[in-house]
């Protein structure tokens, strides 16, 4: 147990101290926001093109592993829509945020650190996999079925291009397209470039970790507590539940399968807020669920560790 801690604590404790750090307003919070801002537009997008630029296809990209990850997501999707809309009476579009928000786990900041950390360099690949993918799949979802909800009486054209506009304008697709261009293409960035691209990598974890912490302090979980618990319990429970069970039918090996689940295990990411605040609806439970679902996952993180070995 102590070493499961020793895992994760520093992951948490770095979200905390950002916390910390905007709570009592060491930083304020348009610093806050720009570091958040330099994350997740300038350095996770860097680390996504470096890790599709340098990727073996051959090596990480699994169907098997892939299948059982966004199998459970798109599921867990399924179900936080149904319930928000069915069992809590939600707006549609309301209801689709918060099916976002079950779906989306928080892959580069949470997943890369917690997974190399339990499990080493080995477990990168299959996350770094995931992460490839997770943008367009999981913004196809989302945006598809949005869009498809507000288009309701447009034809056709109008709602494919609206749904066109908002994929190919997200600086993730872009950046995990370029990548892959790059691979593809079997060209080499010069030397001095690779090592500038590599020290920004270095910075992208730590620093979207920090301000997450620092983001989380703004919200609160106050109102609601159903609904946020039922889709912070289909987040760290369900999605990782369907991974490893649909792994196991599909026969996916070990390693990968422990990188899927961990990977699924994990707190809905800013980009839940980010979506429903696009969209202008379900702000306040996508806050607050990933408020509460980051700090549960230190408790049901360290349960999946514990399962998966």
């Amino acid at each position: 147990m102590i070493a499961l801690i020793q895992v994760i604590a520093p992951v948490f404790l770095l979200i905390g101290a950002g916390f910390v750090i905007a709570k009592v307003g060491v930083l304020a919070p348009e610093a806050i926001d720009a570091l958040l801002r330099f994350a997740q537009v300038i350095a996770i997008p860097v680390l996504l093109f470096h890790a599709m630029s340098t990727l073996d296809p051959a090596q990480s990209f699994d169907p098997r592993m892939l299948a059982s990850f966004f199998a459970g997501a798109i599921l867990s999707f399924a179900i936080c829509l149904a319930g928000a809309r069915y069992l809590f009476g939600r707006p549609i579009e309301e209801s689709v945020a918060i099916g976002f928000c079950g779906m989306f786990s928080n892959t580069v900041m949470l997943a890369l650190a917690v997974g190399e950390r339990a499990y080493g360099a080995a477990a990168l690949p299959s996350i770094f996999a995931i992460i490839a993918l997770h943008a367009p799949v999981g913004y196809l979802v989302g945006i598809t079925t949005m869009e498809a909800v507000r288009s309701r009486g447009l034809g056709f054209a109008q709602a494919a291009r609206r749904i066109a506009r908002s994929m190919f304008g997200n600086v993730f697709v872009l950046s995990i397209g370029s990548g892959l261009v790059l691979n593809v293409s079997g060209l080499t960035l010069p030397e001095v470039v690779t090592g500038a691209i590599e020290m920004m990598v270095r910075a992208a974890i730590p620093v979207a970790i920090f301000a997450l912490g620092g983001i989380l302090a703004r919200y609160s979980p106050a109102g609601d507590m159903r609904l946020i618990g039922f889709v912070t319990a289909v987040s760290l429970i369900l999605h990782p539940a369907l991974t490893l069970g649909i792994g196991e039918l599909l026969g996916v090996a070990p390693d990968a399968l422990r990188a899927a689940v961990i990977t699924a295990a994990m707190a809905p990411g800013v980009n839940t807020y980010v979506f429903a605040g696009f969209y202008g609806t379900g702000q306040r439970i996508a806050a607050a669920t990933v408020l509460v679902a980051t700090a549960s996952c230190v408790l049901t993180g360290l349960g999946w560790l514990a399962i998966l070995g």
